[in-house]
């Protein structure tokens, strides 16, 4: 196992710690997640991310049609202020 340094903001760093503590993941692990997605984005890697674990099945009652129409009028609103 390596060490790595980094400077991180320190706001980021204390939102980051009171995640991890939410979750019960440390900050290490989160960084070596987050690294490992981006550097071997398998399927693995980025199901491992507590992110991703915290929000996987959140869209399950989704009301896919009613998401479709917010679309539809968000682009549609968007075109008319060009």
């Amino acid at each position: 196992m390596s060490t790595l340094t980094l400077s991180v903001d320190d706001a980021v760093v204390s939102l980051a710690k009171r995640y991890a503590k939410k979750h019960g993941i440390s900050m290490s692990k989160m960084v070596e997640s987050y690294l490992a997605a981006v550097a071997e984005p398998s399927a693995r890697a980025t199901a491992d991310m507590p992110v991703l674990r915290a929000v996987r099945g959140i869209l399950k009652q989704a009301d896919v049609k009613l998401y479709k129409r917010h679309l539809a009028a968000k682009y549609r609103l968007a075109d008319n202020h060009r």
